[in-house]
């Protein structure tokens, strides 16, 4: 079976299934038309379903264009678990947030694979793409197919390989950037290899399915743990009135030994603020107590009670009072570019600005609208910069290349500056 699944994939004969259809899955789904392979997009998301179907997308890098292509490269989006049967390389994208007290939510790994068993078949490939803890592939994927009466590495093959989109980024694609892979047995990796191969650049096969695993953790962690460092130093070089943004950007001159990392209001999107936690959990099952990243995870939680103190002070000096003040919040993407709030630090600032009895609006080129998160519930629609002047208060919290700084920064009669945009020489500019 390995073999008549390896000439599938080498002549492009084999349909492609991928199972959620969001940041992952979709730049998948288009990589995968483009090396014109059959794909069949999964989602229980009827709606995601009926607008790509349309030739439509709902994600702002991604143009409509690039799935009008997929389609006539005979890409279909569907909500029916039954044309699993009719894959033979499955990849698992779903989401993998944080339940109560920051411990793993596996239900829409555990939903996914649950919906699909009774449709599984002899001599296909299912894949886990979703960020987790190591072990996840053994312990939840391997049991299910087991159930079903397949022999892995015989007659059914199961692998990991995990996503590192960039949304918003030019420099690298889903294909130029390289993917880790894995698998169960010997047999499972090189399939899952052979698959990649088919439309990425380059492939780094791994020895096992928890290296790889581990692997996507580090990465994610080793930004987290370097972003709450900067963010500490920010503290302190404010107190000391130093510029840190100056800092960081003169020991980047130096060509060895030095990355750059940059402070902010805090950690935004669906990983670098979750999966730090899923590794702690884990190591805990171990006795490990995993002091150094959760330090720089309650570093960087605490960022936006950091910003709206900075705020405050801000606003007394200028005789004014938090309570009743209006305020503006700049940016509610988790990053600039992108129009994905998913953890955004914006959301706990206008919380804790509530909290505070200010009026709070927002505005993002991207995100005309709020709606509830996994911890938040504001109704709330951006509102036009030209107000801009009312507002006693206004914080830059993600800074879109699109924004004017020298019109904010001119118009503003207090603003925060906290990702290093404006000219904190100017009085009415307050770098926090």
């Amino acid at each position: 079976m390995k073999n008549n699944l390896f000439k599938k994939i080498t002549d492009k004969s084999a349909t492609v299934g991928i199972i959620g259809l969001g940041y992952v899955g979709l730049p998948l789904i288009i990589r995968f038309a483009e090396e014109k392979f059959k794909v069949i997009g999964f989602d229980i998301d009827t709606e995601k379903c009926r607008t790509l179907n349309s030739g439509e997308s709902y994600i702002r890098h991604i143009s409509a264009e690039s799935i009008q292509i997929a389609l006539e490269n005979g890409f279909t989006a569907t909500s029916s678990w039954e044309k699993i049967s009719e894959v033979d390389c499955m990849l698992i994208c779903v989401p993998t947030p944080l339940g109560l007290n920051n411990t793993p939510d596996l239900q829409y790994v555990h939903n996914t694979l649950q919906s699909i068993c009774e449709f599984l078949k002899k001599g296909q490939l299912l894949i886990l793409e979703s960020t987790t803890y190591p072990g996840t592939t053994d312990e939840e994927l391997v049991p299910v197919v087991e159930n079903q009466g397949f022999q892995i590495g015989s007659d059914f093959f199961v692998g990991y390989s995990p996503e590192r989109e960039d949304p918003g980024n030019s420099k690298y694609s889903t294909r130029t950037i390289p993917k880790v892979v894995s698998g169960i047995t010997e047999n499972c990796c090189e399939l899952a290899d052979t698959l990649y191969q088919s439309v990425v650049d380059r492939t780094v096969p791994v020895s096992s399915t928890r290296v790889a695993e581990m692997t996507k953790l580090l990465e994610n962690i080793h930004r987290a743990v370097n972003i709450g460092l900067v963010n500490e130093l920010k503290i302190v070089a404010d107190k000391m009135g130093i510029d840190i943004f100056e800092v960081i950007k003169t020991a980047a001159t130096k060509p060895f030994g030095f990355t750059p990392f940059y402070p902010g209001p805090g950690l935004g999107g669906h990983c670098i603020p979750i999966d730090p936690f899923y590794l702690t959990w884990k190591a805990k099952q171990f006795g490990v107590d995993t002091r150094f990243i959760e330090l720089a995870g309650k570093i960087n939680i605490n960022m936006p009670q950091w910003v709206i103190d900075k705020a405050e002070v801000g606003l007394i000096e200028k005789g004014k009072e938090m309570s009743g003040s209006k305020v503006l919040i700049l940016g509610v993407a988790y990053k600039k570019n992108v129009d994905d709030f998913r953890e955004s630090p914006s959301f706990e600032l206008i919380r804790l600005l509530r909290g505070k009895k200010a009026q709070v609006a927002y505005h993002d080129f991207y995100i005309p609208k709020l709606h509830k998160t996994r911890k938040y519930d504001f109704d709330l629609q951006s509102v036009s910069l030209d107000t801009i002047s009312t507002y006693d208060l206004v914080i830059l919290a993600t800074d879109h290349d699109k924004y004017d700084y020298e019109f904010l920064q001119t118009n503003a009669q207090i603003i925060v500056d906290t990702r290093g945009r404006l000219n904190n020489t100017l009085n009415n500019v307050i770098p926090a």
